[in-house]
Parts: C-alpha cells; structure tokens; sequence
C-alpha cells in the first residue's frame, strides 16, 4: 500500500473532524491501514501544548510563543507518529497541518509569512502532505457552530480575526492549486463526504462513485467520539 499524508484544514465549525472519520471508513473498508490525528494533540506531550495552547486563561500569550507552541506539538506528532505510519505504509489523515499554521499566525495573527514557513519546515520535518482538503464554510455559519459549547481560547477571537483566518485560507488555496482542494460543506455530512471522497479518490485508483452505506449509527459513533 502506498503511504499517503492527507491534511483537512478550515475555519471553526466546519466539520474536520467528521469527515476525516468518515474517510477513515471508507479506506479501512476498502483495505487500507489508516492513522487518524489532530493537531495539536495527537501525542502525550502534544496534548499537553494544546491544553496550554486553547486554554482561555492564557489570553498573554504572544504570537510568536503561540507559533512555537504548535510547532513543538507538530515535532513530537511527526517524530512520533507520522514518520512511522507513513514509513509503515498507512495512510495518515491529519485535522489541520501546515497551512493552519500559516492561516493562523501568518495571516491573522500578523507574524512575518516567511517565518511561519521556516517554522514549519522545522516543525514538520519538511512533510507536505499529498493533498490537501480544504473544508468551506460561510466563517460566521462555523464560528457559530463551534462556539455553541464554549469557545477555547482560539474560537474566542472574534470574527475579525477568524475572517483573517478564512482570507488566509483563500490565499493558500490560490498559492496550492495543485495540492489543495476546496470543498464546500453541504446541509448533509454525507453529502460533504462524497464530495471529499470525490476529492482524494484518484489517490487509491478508487472510482469516486462506488458505494458506501453511512448508517445514522456511524455518524452518532462519529460524534459521541470528537
């Protein structure tokens, strides 16, 4: 089997988490060994950045402190689990990778985008995923859904900040064209998700099309798991 780095990446709200789950599915089912993770977390150590990275009491943090903070919790993630899932020929789909970063601390946070870059190259060991899907929400429809439990310190921001984050978005998928795709999130997640599938199938030679029953069980799996 073919090892293969996926990254799903977006605003708040738009449904990562489940469409990566929902992927995973469909490629177990088909035969494929398959790493799900998100960043940050994913590790013992990363778990710990992100409690300190979202924690609502650290609103001192500064940018650049935040850009490192995500970089150490993507070294550990990429020494720990990446590297040997790809080098063990599994496919490896990750909630946010580089281009968060970039959306994030480059465009909405300010920091020079040439050194967010650097940062990367550094933290994910100079990884880039195959394909890139990028999941398009109205910002406001998101930010709203994400925030209905509370907002972690990121969500808190506001909607200018996450209106950076999505014009950001939108650059990078100018500057990718080849390696990032947009797909906009539909009322159904199964909708959204053959619309993903659509998106990554000529990755497994699998026919776009070909069946694959989601039951409602499935998707309150899916949801009792975030």
């Amino acid at each position: 089997m073919r090892a293969v780095l996926i990254s799903f990446e977006g605003g708040e709200g738009v449904g990562k988490s489940t469409q990566i789950r929902l992927l995973a599915a469909r490629l177990v089912q088909a035969g494929y060994e398959v790493c799900c993770l998100r960043e940050p977390g994913g590790t013992a150590i990363g778990e710990q950045i992100r409690h300190i990275l979202l924690d609502t009491a650290n609103t001192g943090m500064a940018p650049t402190t935040e850009l490192l903070l995500y970089e150490a919790a993507r070294a550990q993630l990429v020494h720990e689990i990446i590297r040997p899932a790809l080098d063990a020929g599994k496919v490896v789909l990750v909630d946010r990778f580089t281009d968060s970063t970039l959306a994030y601390q480059a465009f909405a946070r300010g920091l020079d985008a040439e050194l967010v870059k650097t940062a990367n190259a550094l933290g994910s060991e100079g990884l880039t995923p195959v394909r890139t899907v990028l999941l398009d929400q109205d910002m406001e429809t998101g930010l709203e859904k994400a925030t209905q439990e509370g907002a972690d310190r990121l969500e808190a921001e506001g909607r200018a900040f996450h209106q950076k984050v999505h014009d950001g978005f939108e650059q990078l998928l100018r500057e990718n064209p080849g390696r990032m795709v947009r797909v906009a999130c539909q009322e159904s997640k199964i909708d959204t998700h053959a619309l993903v599938f659509a998106a990554v199938a000529d990755l497994f030679n699998e026919q776009a099309g070909q069946p694959f029953a989601i039951t409602e069980q499935m998707l309150q799996d899916i949801k009792d798991t975030k």
